[in-house]
C-alpha cells in the first residue's frame, strides 16, 4: 500500500455522561486509507461510526491515540502538501450542507471562496465545471435547493465537497436517504469521481450492498471497536467474525 492519506493509531474517544459515568465511542481504533482508496465502515447504530468520521475529519479530538493526515499528527501545523479544503464531507441529508437561500452555483462556490477568498460570483466558472462533472448542466446553476430532487441535491453536495480538490472525503450515510434507483446513480458517480480525482474516502454506511460496490476494504465496528478489517472481496465471501456474518445475513 502507498503512504496513507489518513491514519488512525489506537484512537479512543470517551464521553462523560453524568456523575462519574462514561461512554466509550471509540476503543483502540486503528486503520489507514491511501490515495484513491475507499474504506467502508459498517456496523449497527451506536457502534461508533459517526464519531469515527468526526475524528477523521478533525471535528473531534480523540481522548487518546494519534490521527495523522498526510503524515502529520492532527492538531499540529498543516503538513506540507496539505491545502485548506483538503478534507471534506458529504452527509446523509444535503439540506444540512446547502443554504436554502443560496443558488446552486453559490452553494458550490462557497467552499472555494472561503479557501481562496473573493466573492462567490468570482468562483462561478469553477462551480459550473464541477457541476458538469457531477452530471448537472449549467441550467441548474441559478436554482435553489428546494427546486431540486433528492438525487440532484446530493450531486450538488458532492460538487461542493469536490471543488476544493480534497485529498480525503468522508461520506456519512451519503446515499441512505435516496431512492434505490437514485442510489445507484450516486454510487456510480462517487466511483467515477474517485477514479478521476484519486481522493481517499471513508464511506460510512449501514447499507452493506452500497459498501460492497464502493469499498476496497471493509471495517466492521461493534461497541466502539473494529472487530474485523479485511479486503472487500474476502469480507463478502469469507467473513471471519461472527458479527460480520450476522450483518451479511441481512443482504
Amino acid at each position: 500500500m502507498s503512504e496513507p492519506v489518513l491514519e488512525l493509531d489506537d484512537v479512543r474517544v470517551v464521553f462523560k455522561r453524568g456523575r462519574g459515568h462514561t461512554v466509550t465511542a471509540m476503543d483502540g481504533i486503528s486503520f489507514r486509507i491511501a490515495a484513491g482508496e475507499t474504506l467502508g465502515l459498517v456496523g449497527e447504530s451506536g457502534s461508533g461510526k459517526t464519531t469515527t468520521g468526526a475524528v477523521a475529519l478533525g471535528l473531534r479530538r480523540p481522548t487518546s491515540g494519534t490521527v495523522r493526515f498526510l503524515g502529520a499528527a492532527q492538531g499540529r501545523r498543516r503538513p506540507r502538501g496539505a491545502r485548506a479544503g483538503a478534507v471534506q464531507a458529504v452527509l446523509q441529508n444535503p439540506h444540512w450542507s446547502l443554504n436554502p437561500r443560496l443558488t446552486v452555483a453559490d452553494s458550490v462556490a462557497e467552499p472555494l471562496a472561503a479557501v481562496e477568498a473573493g466573492r462567490l460570483r468570482t468562483h462561478h466558472p469553477a462551480a459550473l465545471r464541477i457541476l458538469d462533472q457531477v452530471g448537472l448542466p449549467a441550467s441548474f446553476a441559478q436554482r435553489l435547493p428546494h427546486e431540486l430532487s433528492g438525487g440532484q441535491r446530493q450531486r450538488v453536495a458532492i460538487a461542493r465537497a469536490l471543488i476544493t480538490r480534497p485529498s480525503f472525503i468522508v461520506f456519512d450515510e451519503a446515499v441512505s436517504a435516496l431512492d434505490v434507483s437514485v442510489q445507484a446513480h450516486i454510487l456510480n458517480l462517487i466511483h467515477d469521481l474517485q477514479t478521476e480525482h484519486r481522493f481517499a474516502a471513508l464511506f460510512i454506511s449501514h447499507d452493506l450492498a452500497a459498501v460492497r460496490y464502493l469499498a476496497h476494504r471493509v471495517a466492521v465496528m461493534r461497541t466502539g471497536q473494529i472487530v474485523e478489517l479485511a479486503d472487500a472481496h474476502r469480507f463478502y465471501t469469507a467473513p471471519r467474525h461472527p458479527y460480520s456474518r450476522q450483518l451479511l445475513e441481512t443482504l
